[in-house]
This record gives C-alpha cells, sequence and structure tokens, in this order.
C-alpha cells in the first residue's frame, strides 16, 4: 500500500532516519517498537510527509509518488494520524473533535460552517465505534484520558482512512487502560482492512497485537518479522542504552538479514 524507498531523514548534523526502504501493507497491523530516540516517530511521520525526508522517495498505492500538492492533500485525507497528547481541543465537544476528521474533505472556508448532516452522521457513528456515542456532547476536558485517547481514534475513523498513523498513541495511559484502548484499535482496523502503523515502546503489546514487528535503534531498522520471532534476548538489547557510534546495532543487522532471507 505504500513503500518507502531510500527514505533517510536529518537534521542538521543528526542523521534521525538512516537509509530506509519498507512497505506497508493493506490490512496489516505494525508496531514500530524501540526506545526513545530510536527513530520510531521520525519513521512513521515519513508516511504522510509531517517529517519530509532528506532522501529518498515513498510511493502510495493508487496515487504513485508522494509529490506535489493535489498528491499529498489526497493522501493525508484517507491517513488518519493519531497522537500521544491526543491533540483535541477541550474546550470543544467530543463529537466536534471527532468532525475534524472531516476537514480535509472541504476547503478552508467551508470548514468555518456547520458540516452536513451526513457528515454529522459519520461522526456520531465514529464515536460509537468506540463505545463513545454517550459523550459526543462532552467537553474534551470533562473526559478521562483513555476516553480522550478513543475520541482521538473517531476522529481518524471519520476520515474513512486507508491507513492510520499513530505515534505513542497509549504511552500516557496506565497500562490496563493502554490495553483496552489498543485492543480497539486493532480491532476496528482489522474489522476495516485498515492498514495501521503503530509506534510503541512497550514490547508486551507489541507481541500481543503486531502482527508484524519493525524493530528500531540509532535511526537503523535492525529487526523485521512477525512477533514470535523477538526473543527475550533481543528485546533487552533493543533497549539498551547505546552508544552514538551504532556498534550494538550491528547484531540486529546481522538478524534482520537472515529473517529476511528465510
Amino acid at each position: 500500500m505504500i513503500q518507502l524507498n531510500n527514505v533517510s531523514v536529518q537534521f542538521g548534523s543528526v542523521i534521525a532516519l538512516h537509509p530506509t526502504s519498507l512497505a506497508f501493507h493493506q490490512g496489516q497491523f505494525t508496531v514500530l517498537l524501540g526506545a526513545s530516540g530510536a527513530g520510531k516517530s521520525t519513521l512513521l511521520r515519513c508516511l504522510n510527509l509531517m517529517c519530509k525526508p532528506h532522501v529518498g522517495s515513498i510511493d502510495v498505492e493508487g496515487l504513485g509518488r508522494l509529490e506535489g500538492r493535489k498528491i499529498l492533500q489526497t493522501h493525508r485525507r484517507q491517513t488518519g494520524m493519531i497522537f500521544q497528547q491526543h491533540q483535541l481541543i477541550d474546550r470543544h465537544s467530543a463529537l466536534q473533535n471527532v468532525l475534524m476528521g472531516r476537514f480535509g474533505y472541504h476547503s478552508a472556508l467551508r470548514s468555518m460552517f456547520p458540516l452536513s448532516r451526513q457528515e454529522q452522521t459519520i461522526g456520531l457513528q465514529s464515536l460509537e465505534r468506540v463505545g463513545l456515542l454517550h459523550k459526543a456532547q462532552s467537553r474534551i476536558d470533562q473526559l478521562s484520558g483513555g476516553q480522550q485517547q478513543r475520541v482521538g481514534i473517531a476522529r481518524a475513523l471519520a476520515q474513512k482512512p486507508l491507513l492510520i498513523l499513530a505515534d505513542e498513541p497509549v504511552a500516557s495511559l496506565d497500562p490496563a487502560t493502554a490495553d483496552k484502548v489498543l485492543a480497539q484499535l486493532h480491532h476496528i482496523c482489522k474489522e476495516d482492512g485498515i492498514a495501521a502503523v503503530v509506534s510503541l515502546h512497550q514490547v508486551d503489546l507489541a507481541k500481543r497485537y503486531a502482527d508484524r514487528i519493525v524493530g528500531l535503534a540509532h535511526g537503523r531498522v535492525v529487526f523485521d518479522a512477525e512477533p514470535d520471532k523477538l526473543t527475550h534476548i533481543q528485546e533487552a538489547e533493543l533497549y539498551e542504552q547505546k552508544n552514538s557510534n551504532n556498534e550494538r546495532a550491528a547484531p540486529f543487522k546481522s538478524l534482520n538479514a537472515q529473517l529476511v532471507s528465510a
């Protein structure tokens, strides 16, 4: 569905993502796993050009090369984004926040006016799917953290997306709530055949819900396989304190080569 071709991102003299080629497929629930600073968010945000690659290219099925304003607008319209800190407007209701997912279908001027009844229905249906229809008129600042994140999921669903990107969506939640929210997101993506790319640092959640784990360290992909291929030793190494010279990424590169060739 979406293909990264030798994509690299650099901020000044710092390489945040080394040349990377990956494909993400329709209906696949992929988890990007690694420690803070490993490059997960950078890679994920490249997928809708929130983070622009320094070199390389991105191809999207049905659109071609991801370049040019029109193609980018179309891609972002069909790509839902879920954030760690929710990115909701506290003084607005849950429904008002969800309906912002429809703004990509309208001009800036049209978005200043009430949306159609059909789109209001889409918003309500999206809230119903995350179990929050009864909170449609509640202000965001009256909701719990878990409920706010579910509103964020509903907002993404209102876009009718083909792809959902979730950047550490449960990092600010307690373990029980995190599991519930991620289970709901996983269920919806599977039910609708939506491709999902989710960055996490919780290994247990990654193993529970991912079809595929892409492990990162020092801005490099060092693991790419099914969850059951990730051993406890590899988990520990993935989260070790790492040196800037990337020497500890070598064992993973060797492992990844074996998995890809298997």
